[in-house]
């Protein structure tokens, strides 16, 4: 955000057009035991140049010159630069809700190039592009099944996200919806198909599972999904590691896919922003929450993009809404449609080939190093479950001397796993980089 200098003057005028005389009036409705009355701890009187290098400092103590190894649901790829150079153009930092299709036919055909790419990856009928992240795409995805199949109970594996799991029980607490968990078979990591098999009832509406799940392990979506629809309900499939359908083949037995594309050209920012998605077959297009941008043609019969369902309260009447998530995240969709169109397809499918051969290498390290590797006879993407003598926060202290990030501690969320951490292997993890964090696992 650019830094806009105002005068004295220019602040009295503002207040006066406000109806308030001091800026103290402007902030009276905060109460005062939250408002701050002390300057802020920062460096003041600097020049713009001044600012810049202080940022550049600051910015220089963060983790250059690591080797990440730490996935869990973000993930290190390369991002072409073209991406930011295409995203910097004024037409798309700019662009908001294209709410007026005859002056937003960019944006629009951004969003429909998006939509039309996510269907391709997953082979599905119908995407969006409009969640906040995986996440809430996940969440998103349970209400749109409950919608569906007039049931109201859901079933979420223990192998999805731990921080899936979490967003998904903000939203079910405040809709009523009562959610139970199955675990995993503990010598393959995937789900445990007799567990669920009696888990489900006649008011189950949706089986959420995520494959890759999060120990890395693939999970096997077709016997799911049969079991699933011979019981009455839905199977929702959440994709984590996007870059992962370059390889696998896509869960298209789902009924419901929600993915987070951070894999695609989205920078690691703290967290975010992401882009999520919900693609899904064309007959529950009605119930898909979000945005849907459509293809058509004008009175002149020249190509034109408009929004086609938009399912939330500020289209439609409360009570027909989907949805009232809030965003169709155009700008991060269009990173993630910059970066789909510079690999394509076959570039996509190598990229994925170079993941994986890079992780069955570190794995093969991992072992002769002496570490112990979980579920290693399943097949998995670019992450792997590694199980250490001493705890996986200590050992990740040590290996930052190193300049190394080390896998994500699992105690939190799978007490029973013990020292356990998941391990991520990208193309920009170099061989020596793995050779060196297997040897300070195995230490």
């Amino acid at each position: 955000m650019r830094y806009l200098p105002k005068s004295q003057s220019d602040r009295d005028q503002m207040l006066r057009e406000l109806g308030c005389a001091t800026i103290d009036d402007l902030f009276a409705p905060i109460p005062a035991e939250y408002r701050l009355t002390r300057d802020l701890a920062i460096p003041r009187q600097y020049g713009e140049s001044e600012i810049l290098d202080f940022f550049k400092q600051r910015a220089s103590e963060n983790a250059n010159g690591y080797s990440i190894f730490i996935g869990a649901g973000a993930y290190n790829h390369y991002r072409p630069v073209v991406i930011d150079s295409l995203i910097s153009r004024g037409e798309w930092f700019t662009a908001y809700t294209p709410y007026q299709p005859e002056i937003s036919q960019g944006t629009l055909q951004a969003i429909f190039e998006f939509q039309s790419m996510i269907c391709e990856l997953t082979g599905m009928e119908v995407a969006n592009a409009s969640m906040y992240d995986g996440s809430t795409g996940a969440a998103e995805a349970i209400m749109m099944a409950v919608r569906l199949t007039g049931r109201h109970s859901a079933i979420i594996a223990n192998t999805v996200h731990p921080e899936y799991r979490e967003v998904i029980a903000t939203y079910a607490q405040h809709q009523g919806l009562p959610i139970s968990h199955v675990g995993y078979n503990a010598e393959t990591g995937r789900v445990d198909i007799k567990a669920l098999e009696a888990a489900i009832t006649d008011q189950t509406a949706a089986v959420l599972i995520q494959s890759p799940n999060f120990f890395g392990t693939i999970e096997d979506v077709a016997a799911i999904a049969d079991l699933v629809h011979k019981k009455g309900a839905l199977l929702v499939v959440s994709i984590s590691e996007a870059l992962s359908l370059g390889l696998i083949k896509p869960p298209s037995e789902a009924d419901i896919i929600s993915m987070e594309s951070q894999s695609f050209g989205v920078p690691l920012g703290y967290g975010g922003p992401y882009v999520g998605v919900i693609a899904t077959k064309e007959k529950f297009v009605r119930q898909i929450p979000g945005r849907l941008c459509g293809q058509t043609v004008d009175r002149n019969g020249k190509r034109g993009f408009v929004l086609t369902l938009s399912t939330r309260e500020q289209h439609i009447r409360r009570e027909k809404a989907t949805s009232n998530i809030c965003t169709n995240q155009a700008l991060i969709a269009l990173i993630a449609s910059i970066f789909m169109t510079v690999y394509g397809k076959q570039g996509l499918r190598e990229l994925a080939k170079q993941n994986l051969a890079k992780t069955a290498y570190a794995v093969s390290a991992f072992e002769k190093a002496g570490a112990k590797v979980l579920f290693k006879n399943s097949p998995f993407f670019n992450e792997f479950v590694v199980q250490t003598k001493s705890d996986s926060r200590e050992l990740n202290d040590k290996l930052i001397s190193d300049k190394i990030i080390g896998g994500f501690p699992l105690k939190k969320f799978y007490p029973e796993l013990g020292n356990s951490a998941v391990w991520c292997v990208t193309e920009l993890n170099a061989k020596a980089a793995i050779d060196a964090a297997a040897k300070g696992v195995a230490q």
